[in-house]
């Protein structure tokens, strides 16, 4: 006879582990399920009971009790959803050989990403392994459901909340500057939070926003308000935690946080950021654009976030992006698009490590997303900072770009190429690239055309261009030689570029 199998969703301290199975003696399991029943409603009358002596809710971790029993070709078994107590006491149960901890399943399909066509040349960047090309410039590559269930605080100027992009997943947190108005009047932060989850500019589009102003609409403040808008970030995600276990906040996964900002250094921002962090939050900070070392900078230098340097479209590091080993990761901050102020629809191309940063805060989201949610049966340990960091490290992209100093680790953020399996994804590691010093002669002849027959098409076209025209009359004719001109100059640039880049390899 095969064993009695037990199969319970688990919640509390015990998290799973090797299942139990009880002993082959077992005939009839109907008594063994009265008893299991009985204990699981002792147990939770004594928990309500406590909880109502201590003035906690009596909402809180409310377990269903024996949910399934099982008789199949011999094999005995049930699944049920206990407290802590009720588990050890079937787990020591004389009956019980083991006890296997409920999870989830999925379809066996292939994991095929959402793709956002004419996307930000950042979010395309970050969701592919190789340098972008015409096919991948503008395609991102996303998990549906990425940044569902997260908050991400974006401490900066604010953030105009009612732009169509965040779908009115955008609240105001808190002003801290004494007399500032409840509003984004720089742009900075607006920007900054459509990147981390705007509906098309943003990494984790189903996160939600929470402004929390500390800069004054000039764009500067003081250290001591950006303090107090990291410790309000860390209370309001301490609250929203106990809110998600008293069964007040549905599917909540997590908080997450961006600082695209920063000064000379400051003991004090520095220690305020790990404590953050300390406390839950996934924070990304921006490396600072003086092209100096990070370390003498904060919050670039505080230990517990995630610094992050700026890269191109090239595959550079921006020239403005400050670097060394305080320096965690980079991502794109050049020329990036996203939201802004002065209306519903309003958007904005600018530069800086502070582009930089949402892209990882986003991402941080994105990953936590993946994640069961936390008042869920599945739920499982949470992933700490320090774990969820150590794997947007170790999935990136090495050596990726160019003009990196050797003391600043070479590594581009990636999403995982639009994977929703967060295990999968860290499970396949990072990836390096083939520096052209190693690619054999062969194939850099494949790869790129020479400069004569690059030479030789331009010529072809522009000859080709000139014979059209010139059978073109009238009004036409003047219109057609405009384009031509037009045309001609775009190929010259275009040339000269090319140009440029063979020289270089």
């Amino acid at each position: 006879m095969q064993p009695q199998c037990f199969i319970y969703h688990g919640q509390g301290g015990d998290r799973g582990g090797p299942g139990t199975c009880s002993k082959k003696h077992v005939k009839d399991a109907s008594k063994h399920h009265d008893w299991v029943q009985s204990i699981h409603t002792k147990n939770n009358e004594d928990r309500m009971e406590l909880r109502k002596r201590s003035q906690f809710p009596v909402t809180s971790n409310v377990f269903e009790g024996l949910k399934h029993t099982y008789e199949l070709a011999g094999m005995k078994g049930y699944s049920g959803h206990f407290d802590d107590a009720t588990i050890e006491a079937i787990r020591n149960h004389p009956d019980v050989d083991y006890i296997e901890r409920d999870s989830e399943v999925h379809t066996l399909g292939s994991d095929e990403p959402e793709v956002e066509k004419n996307s930000p040349w950042g979010l395309a960047r970050i969701s592919h392994r190789d340098s972008l090309s015409f096919g991948t410039w503008n395609k991102y590559l996303y998990a549906a459901d990425g940044g569902e269930g997260v908050d991400v605080y974006v401490i900066d100027t604010g953030t105009n909340t009612k732009h169509v992009d965040f779908e009115g997943r955008a609240k105001w947190g808190k002003t801290i500057p004494n007399g500032d108005a409840d509003e984004d009047g720089n742009g900075h932060g607006t920007h900054c939070s459509g990147t981390v989850a705007g509906k098309k500019y943003g990494v984790a589009k189903k996160a939600h926003v929470y402004a929390v102003k500390v800069l004054r609409s000039n764009g500067s403040g003081t250290m001591s308000d950006v303090v107090k808008g990291v410790e309000w970030a860390a209370k309001s995600h301490t609250e929203t935690i106990k809110a998600a276990k008293d069964g007040k906040k549905k599917g909540f996964k997590g908080s997450a946080a961006n600082m695209s900002l920063g000064g000379g250094k400051s003991t004090t921002l520095d220690l305020a950021v790990n404590a953050a962090v300390d406390a839950g939050i996934h924070f990304a900070v921006a490396a600072g654009n003086d092209n100096a070392d990070s370390c003498n900078y904060s919050p670039a230098a505080a230990e517990n976030a995630v610094t992050v340097g700026a890269s191109t479209l090239l595959d550079e590091r921006a020239y403005f992006s400050n670097y060394g080993k305080c320096n965690d990761i980079f991502a794109p901050g050049l020329n990036i698009l996203s939201t802004w102020i002065g209306s519903e629809h309003a958007t904005n191309t600018i530069s800086g490590t502070s582009m930089a940063s949402p892209h990882i805060a986003g991402l941080l989201a994105y990953m936590l997303s993946l994640q069961p949610a936390k008042d869920s049966a599945y739920a499982v340990a949470d992933i700490s900072p320090k774990k969820l960091k150590a794997n947007l490290i170790s999935v990136a992209t090495v050596g990726a770009l160019s003009d990196v100093p050797s003391n600043t680790k070479n590594i581009l953020a990636w999403n995982g190429g639009g994977s929703a399996n967060y295990t999968e994804i860290v499970e396949k590691g990072g990836y390096t690239v083939k520096k052209a010093a190693e690619k054999d002669e062969s194939e850099f002849h494949v790869s790129l055309p020479s400069l004569t027959e690059i030479e030789d098409d331009f010529a072809k076209a522009k000859e080709s261009a000139g014979r059209k025209a010139h059978h073109v009359g009238g009004k036409l004719q003047h219109l057609e030689a405009e384009i031509e001109d037009f045309i001609a100059e775009e190929m010259e640039h275009m040339f000269e570029k090319v140009k440029e880049r063979v020289a270089s390899q």
